[in-house]
């Protein structure tokens, strides 16, 4: 009986998969999710307000420029200081940044804060990911990076949905300073980790020096190339869904945000299972195909209730394709490079949703009828992650 319970014990320790660790790095990207995306439907409008209609593109833009920019240094300084400093900086960016939105009240101090905000991003996310495979058995990521994507996504669905409504019963003030608390939350849930990274070394400013070999991991371009093409999508939706809410009657412009991620939480919990089980690629392959649906639903039915069932298949292709990628991309990393691999996605990632956000918003130019052809445009991006796959697994067989 002692033996058997001894062997239970060690089963239970080697493929235990929610521990404080676990549970604590989800809560914390629930806040910080949160924190900066409370603010995305509203920023159109208070960028148009400021007499800055005309760069309404460059907010998620430039916040992802900055992001994209800053992960080779994320993934750096996460293989090499360690996961818990990289995360806690980009807290710490996001609580200092919403202060000063208030304060800046120009275009161009607006554009500049934008610009410094993306720097957050760019570095908990990087470190998040890195850390959540360090905790959890290998044979369970895909379904841990599912369930950690489900914290992530609640934040993006209750942020946009709080800051909406923070912002129609009291200022932008208010919002701002929202958005700096829930950073708070975050920080102090990351402080409480221990760190992961086995052998760190202290910071030095030599470690942001980056050569070219430390920018990309090769090994982890396939993943990087179907990141790029799934997300371009998202860049226009982020830039356009608030103003095509309002177009076709909703008041609240977080009401899509609520609906695609409630519907993305649904299938994280078995998404990220079924990909350990049936292999990466060819649940991505269902994901990017329901993503090609969404996009033409969103086009093609230009009604309330089009919008929702666009957003409803949206969050089902969303919960579906990240955390395959994200799992698939730790599959193909070399395991003292982790945190480069994943920031090279995470360059793809930022690349897709800043040139979606900026090609959108340049086209778009408050024309609400020109909204359907950009969501026609992005199911072709859709439809080539599918031919890309299709080709990278006839590769492999060919070269097996």
């Amino acid at each position: 009986m002692a033996i058997t319970t001894e062997k239970k014990r060690t089963v239970h320790a080697k493929h235990g998969m929610y521990t404080p660790k676990f549970i604590l790095i989800c809560l914390g990207s629930l806040f910080f999710s949160a924190s900066y995306n409370m603010l995305i439907p509203e920023l159109p409008a208070y960028l148009s307000g400021l007499g800055g209609a005309q760069y309404i593109g460059l907010i998620i833009a430039l916040f992802t420029l900055t992001a994209g920019i800053s992960r080779p240094f994320s993934g750096k300084l996460t293989d090499t200081i360690g996961r818990k400093p990289v995360m806690i900086f980009g807290a710490v960016v996001c609580l200092v940044c919403g202060c000063f939105y208030p304060i800046l009240t120009t275009v161009y101090g607006f554009l500049l804060l934008r610009l410094l905000h993306g720097f957050s991003t760019g570095f908990t996310p990087t470190a998040t990911a890195t850390f959540v495979s360090d905790v959890v058995p290998p044979q369970r990521l895909g379904e841990a990076m599912g369930i950690q994507g489900i914290a992530f996504s609640t934040g993006l669905a209750l942020g946009p949905a709080l800051g909406s409504m923070i912002k129609l019963h009291f200022s932008y003030s208010v919002l701002f300073y929202s958005s700096s608390g829930m950073a708070l939350l975050a920080l102090l849930l990351i402080i409480n980790l221990k760190e992961t990274l086995p052998k760190r070394q202290p910071f030095k400013w030599e470690l942001l020096r980056i050569s070219k070999n430390e920018v990309i991991a090769k090994e982890a371009l396939p993943a990087a190339i179907v990141t790029f093409l799934s997300y371009i999508s998202l860049g226009a939706i982020l830039t356009l869904i608030p103003d095509w809410t309002e177009a076709v009657g909703f008041a609240n412009k977080g009401i899509f945000f609520v609906v695609f991620t409630v519907s993305s939480l649904l299938v994280r919990f078995v998404a990220g299972k079924l990909s350990d089980r049936y292999g990466r690629t060819k649940i991505i392959v269902v994901g990017l195909f329901l993503l090609l649906i969404a996009m033409l639903l969103m086009g093609f039915f230009k009604t309330q209730t089009g919008l929702l069932m666009g957003g409803v298949v949206y969050g089902l292709s969303m919960g579906i394709v990240s955390p395959a990628i994200n799992a698939w991309t730790i599959d193909l990393s070399r395991p003292e490079q982790k945190g480069k691999a994943i920031a090279t996605m995470y360059i793809a990632l930022e690349a897709g949703i800043g040139l979606g956000a900026l090609f959108s918003g340049w086209y778009y130019h408050e024309t609400i009828s020109r909204i359907p052809l950009v969501m026609y445009y992005c199911a072709i991006f859709a439809l080539l992650g599918i031919g890309y796959i299709f080709l990278f697994e006839r590769n492999n067989r060919t070269n097996n």
